[in-house]
């Protein structure tokens, strides 16, 4: 084909209807029409998108002991989880067919095979056949995350073919990790996918530094939030506004060629798609004087080790 070498991307900047999961899961279908209407080839949403960012562990004391206002908001969040099992991606599998567009999205998982009361932030990849090719539980939950998040494993850190490139991702700060990061440059990554709930204080560092470790194109995606985002019938509503600061989350999506030069700079405060196309050539120029996982390594010397079994608290014999 003759643009084989040109990939079509779009960045999802948006913002959630806030721990409603049928309204956000409409407005993320909205961004994949439009993104097919544009020749996308790729679409990314940010960290937790589906149904949104556990703000409210930092303005309700979060992790103060049996307080009912936590107890309440949590089983809200967990009511409007994603339960991939269920069906509840299924809409997004089939744009992503119909218009033969891969997806990366973040969400807040509720998966059956640890029991289905428990929730992961996971960023899903979805081929642009419709398929679930992965599905990332975050590694490590960040600070007060871990009130109400729990902890992934390895069965996620994989890489895709698209076109010319090898894709894979991680969420927020898992980025900062430099062994999952390894993990994903060891499989032939050279177009990393970094989600966030929001802010450039966080993609405006990281980006470039990955793309110029990696020598690879690094996308990162941040959603949006602003006090106007939280639906009438949130629990508590009138309280998390007191406290809430008008802007929870700017943005800051941007784009880091693989020499770790901008190809596009973070985008703050402004929702809705935004539209490059990125030439794989790049990556093999940048590759002639650095390359993590090939001609710059010593396996003789240091060698990485990757648990990919998805964990649970069950194994069944003679089933």
């Amino acid at each position: 084909m003759e643009n084989n070498h040109l990939l079509n991307v779009a960045l999802a900047q948006i913002a959630p209807v806030w721990l409603n999961k049928e309204k956000t899961l409409q407005k993320i279908e909205n961004c994949i029409e439009e993104a097919a209407k544009n020749n996308s080839e790729l679409i990314i949403f940010g960290e937790g998108l589906l149904p949104g960012y556990p703000f409210w562990l930092a303005l309700t004391d979060g992790a103060a002991w049996n307080k009912k206002v936590n107890k309440e908001l949590h089983a809200h969040y967990l009511r409007n989880s994603v339960c991939i099992e269920k069906g509840d991606l299924k809409s997004i599998c089939a744009l992503s067919k119909k218009h033969k567009i891969a997806v990366y999205l973040g969400i807040i998982e509720r998966p059956l095979d640890r029991g289905g009361h428990s929730i992961y932030a996971s960023l899903v990849y979805i081929n642009q056949e419709g398929e679930i090719k992965s599905v990332h539980r975050k590694l490590q939950p960040t600070y007060d995350e871990r009130l109400t998040w729990s902890s992934g494993d390895g069965n996620g850190l994989k890489v895709h073919p698209l076109k010319q490139f090898t894709v894979g991702g991680l969420n927020c700060w898992e980025n900062w990790m430099p062994l999952p990061r390894a993990s994903l440059y060891g499989q032939g990554e050279n177009l990393h996918i970094a989600v966030w709930p929001g802010s450039d204080h966080n993609t405006k560092d990281i980006t470039r530094f990955i793309a110029r470790e990696s020598r690879s194109y690094v996308i990162s995606v941040s959603s949006l939030m602003s006090i106007e985002n939280f639906p009438q019938d949130t629990p508590y509503l009138q309280q998390l506004l007191e406290k809430s600061p008008k802007t929870l989350a700017n943005g800051g999506s941007c784009i880091a060629g693989p020499d770790g030069e901008w190809i596009l700079e973070p985008v703050l405060n402004s929702e809705g798609n935004i539209y490059f196309s990125l030439d794989f050539n790049r990556v093999y120029e940048e590759r002639q004087n650095f390359d993590p996982a090939g001609h710059y390594s010593r396996p003789d010397v240091t060698k990485l080790i990757v648990n990919r079994e998805r964990q649970s608290t069950l194994s069944f014999e003679n089933e």
